[in-house]
């Protein structure tokens, strides 16, 4: 059975065909992935980021320390740190999604560990006070609850630095 001459094809000339194909695909191009943004822009988007963690801090801080208060917890505090947990892991998903190279994927990386401890903390305050088996030792550990501490100065002191130096290396001769 003879085959039908395919009107695409042009009387049979296949290698014609496959090589127009090949130059449309090619001049439309695979899509070049879009252009990285340039360090002052990924300092000021890290900073942006951290500034929204840094201003969580004060709420985090009092849930948790809420949690370490002598006698019952009140049902408030586990619903204000859950909400404070979810900000932090949302704050964690923005940080991923930030686009960084070199000492900026570091700074990056040095964020994502203290915001991820700030929800870590928030999450394991509210189990020692909610606890539906307290004992002598839960209660004792409990009590020492009293705050996001030293990783809390970490953020801040972290967020001073990015934006101080994204404000350097946005100025013309600022080594951006």
């Amino acid at each position: 059975m003879a085959q039908a001459p395919n009107p695409l094809i042009g009387g049979g000339n296949r290698r014609g065909v496959l090589s127009a194909v090949a130059r449309v695909v090619h001049r439309s191009g695979a899509r070049r992935p879009p252009s990285r943004p340039d360090r002052p822009a990924q300092l000021h988007a890290l900073a942006e980021v951290l500034a929204d963690a840094v201003g969580e801090q004060t709420v985090a801080d009092l849930t948790i320390a809420g949690c370490g208060e002598p006698g019952p917890v009140p049902g408030v505090v586990a619903r204000t740190a859950g909400r404070q947990a979810v900000h932090y892991l949302h704050i964690a998903a923005r940080l991923r999604a930030l686009p960084a190279d070199g000492d900026v994927a570091l700074l990056r990386e040095r964020a994502l560990r203290l915001v991820l401890y700030h929800q870590w903390m928030l999450r394991q305050s509210a189990n020692f006070a909610f606890t539906s088996h307290p004992d002598g030792r839960t209660e004792e550990a409990r009590q020492r609850i009293n705050g996001l501490g030293a990783p809390g100065n970490r953020l801040r002191e972290l967020y001073e630095e990015v934006s101080s130096t994204a404000g350097r290396a946005g100025r013309p001769g600022g080594g951006g």
